[in-house]
């Protein structure tokens, strides 16, 4: 049965050596294109929002359940990324691990989960945008700022600065990489401001008790939802065929993005929470408004520059993420081979970058944030689960392999990663649940019908 037969690491390197991609990528170009698919929004919104409605201070732990669970997964993607430098990330290991159904439904839901999340930040970037203009006297007028449904016309900066990062990746990786850095320098340098300028204005005292005002049960829900900050690692895996040395670069720059970022939430979680209750920040510009709060008016406004860097950075990772996927799934024949044609002179995928921007446009210029948020988590969550079970089974059936990196204590903490895994899924809508099921059959059913007259990796 096709659905179950599996590609073999010499299937990988012989599409890996035919790619076209042009291999620019070093072990710090990986972190922190790691970071800034990571850090991005996630820090200066759902800090508050976590907080406010979730968790309270306990946020910080709904941080850490949430980065551990993805150290975890980095763990897993460092073994799989050392064994299988492939493009495709989850999808290509699951395709060596469970098979090729199995890894066409991964790769699916992958893609569900970028397109969704880079279409939430691009929403998130159009609204701090407007502010910061409006508060310069340069108004946006309102239908341009919203959607159809919501009594507008299109979110017009959401498409705009959609395609303008579609149209820049197109035009090489170690380009992309370089404003990538640049950006995720400079939100650095407004996180690091934040925490040492309100650090002394901290009343722990007044402003951490009670410390889980929800209960313990608030930790794991405020994770839930906080877990979409940690998404963007994925990204590393992505870009496999375009590194200089994979099987070295790879587990590095997964973890110690992945260790940055739960260090960088963290701390800010925790600065915040106990510089303004956590009642007060249930607002989606919460780090800018503790700023103001203690009188640092100037510097809330370069942070609310740091803080669309941060955005910038999570769409060019997002953007980048679903490219990579796109493209080794139209490589394998289950998506038209168009998708993977590879431009020659920049050596990028070109051609499924500005589709899937166009794509990750529409979407944010025309649906509402409500309905687009909750999906990305399901989307990659599934895929993650998926991780754990074909590591397990890989680790099973090909002991021997040659691994550069191994994923310790494996039949003990792949079994806890698939449990919170599972437990976040639950934890989120029933309603963005069952969208996400339907999703997949559907899925299943455009696989069963176009893979077998177009199915083309076994040729390789």
């Amino acid at each position: 049965c096709m659905f179950f037969k599996k590609k073999t690491l010499e299937d990988f390197s012989a599409q890996r050596e035919g790619s076209g991609m042009k291999r620019t990528l070093s072990t710090l170009d990986l972190t922190f294109l790691g970071i800034g698919g990571i850090i991005g929004s996630g820090v200066f919104v759902l800090t508050g929002i976590g907080a406010a409605r979730y968790a309270g201070p306990g946020i910080v732990l709904s941080f850490v359940a949430a980065g551990l669970l993805c150290m975890l997964v980095g763990l897993a993607y460092a073994e799989l990324a050392s064994l299988i430098p492939a493009a495709g990330s989850a999808y290509a290991y699951t395709f060596a691990s469970l098979g090729e159904g199995m890894a066409f439904l991964c790769g699916w839901s992958l893609i569900i989960g970028y397109i969704v999340t880079a279409s939430a930040v691009a929403v998130g970037f159009s609204a701090y945008f407007s502010g910061m203009m409006a508060s310069l006297g340069m108004e946006i007028p309102k239908a341009w700022l919203t959607t159809a449904p919501e009594g507008g016309i299109i979110n017009l900066p959401a498409v705009v600065i959609t395609l303008l990062i579609g149209f820049i990746l197109a035009h090489g990786t170690k380009e992309s990489s370089r404003l990538n850095t640049i950006l995720i320098s400079l939100t650095l340098c407004a996180i690091v401001a934040f925490v040492v300028v309100t650090s002394p204005h901290m009343d722990l005292a007044k402003n951490m008790d009670p410390f889980l005002p929800f209960g313990a049960a608030g930790i794991m829900t405020g994770a839930a939802v906080v877990f979409f900050s940690f998404m963007g690692f994925d990204t590393v895996a992505t870009s496999a065929e375009e590194c200089k040395t994979p099987e070295k670069s790879l587990p590095i720059g997964i973890i110690a993005s992945v260790f940055v970022c739960l260090c960088i939430y963290s701390v800010v979680a925790f600065v915040l929470t106990g510089t303004v209750n956590y009642t007060d920040l249930d607002r989606a510009d919460p780090v800018a408004y503790c700023l103001r709060l203690i009188g640092y008016t100037g510097l809330a406004n370069l942070v609310t520059v740091g803080i669309l860097f941060g955005m910038i950075t999570t769409l060019i990772v997002y953007i980048f993420g679903q490219a990579r996927v796109f493209f080794a799934m139209s490589r394998d024949g289950f998506l038209p081979k168009s998708m993977a044609n590879i431009h020659p002179k920049y050596g990028t995928p070109y051609f499924i970058t500005l589709v899937g921007s166009v794509l990750i446009a529409f979407i944010a210029g025309c649906v509402p944030m409500l309905y687009i948020v909750e999906l990305a988590n399901t989307g990659v969550l599934a895929a993650f689960f998926i991780v754990f079970v074909g590591l397990i089974a890989l680790r099973r059936h090909s002991p021997d392999l040659p691994r550069t990196f191994t994923f310790p204590l494996l039949y003990v903490l792949a079994p806890i990663g698939m449990l919170v895994c599972l437990y976040l899924i639950w934890a989120l809508s029933l309603e963005t649940n069952i969208t996400f099921i339907v999703l997949m059959i559907l899925g299943y059913f455009f696989y069963s019908s176009y893979a077998p007259s177009h199915r083309c990796w076994e040729k390789k």
